[in-house]
């Protein structure tokens, strides 16, 4: 029967042990790695609408924090699952729906150019609220967004006009699309245009605004 020796040597434990730690941080490491983010960046057309122009001159001012508006999907055990940054596609949106909306109009770098640029109000868009379903946490086999949007319109003084709340909602069924991005994507794409729509058709209506448009 061969001899069995046991090892009782502290330098070879320490090894061991750090051995040991090494390989638990791969692994860790890897794991990370293959269940990051995903990170969707919102790409969409929006048409212009077909509306009668009012004769009027707006700037449009875009904070930072339109311009950069991302969110963050956590999956069912608290990790980040999705990213979805949509910040410039809202900027493409208004770009689009303004200039049909009004006889002019104009984007300030900042609030205080307003007050030189010779326009009737100033319009600043924010987004107060993102909502997405996914399809593996509803299994109702659609991708959904919601959007709610706050409408500022102000003097070029910065005076108050009106502020209104807007919301939008986009879908998309999950067998239309190969991928999860895809699908998120497209029902971005369906709110925004949802807004475009119902921002476009309701300015004239909100009572704020149409007491201003009567003052003109």
């Amino acid at each position: 029967m061969p001899d069995v020796t046991v090892s009782n040597d502290p330098s070879r434990k320490s090894f061991d042990l750090h051995l040991a730690s090494r390989v638990l941080l791969l692994v860790f490491v890897c794991l990370l790695m293959n269940c990051g983010v995903n990170n969707v960046v919102i790409d969409g057309s929006f048409p212009t609408p077909n509306i009668s122009k009012l004769p009027l001159s707006v700037a449009v001012y875009y904070d930072a924090a339109l311009r950069d508006f991302a969110y963050m999907e956590y999956s069912e055990t608290g990790t980040e699952e999705f990213n979805i940054q949509s910040g410039q596609s809202h900027l493409r949106l208004f770009n689009a729906v303004l200039p049909a909306m009004f006889e002019q109009v104009v984007e300030l770098n900042e609030m205080e150019e307003a007050k030189t640029r010779q326009v009737d109000a100033v319009f600043m868009p924010l987004i107060e609220e993102f909502q997405l379903a996914l399809p593996s946490k509803t299994k109702l086999g659609v991708y959904e967004v919601w959007i709610k949007y706050n409408m500022r319109l102000v003097t070029p003084e910065g005076d108050y006009i009106a502020d209104w709340v807007l919301t939008s909602y986009g879908k998309t069924p999950t067998d239309t699309f190969l991928s999860a991005e895809a699908g998120i994507n497209e029902a971005a794409v369906v709110a925004l245009r949802d807004l475009a729509s119902s921002f476009s058709l309701t300015f004239s209506q909100v009572p704020e605004v149409r007491d201003w448009l009567a003052s003109l």
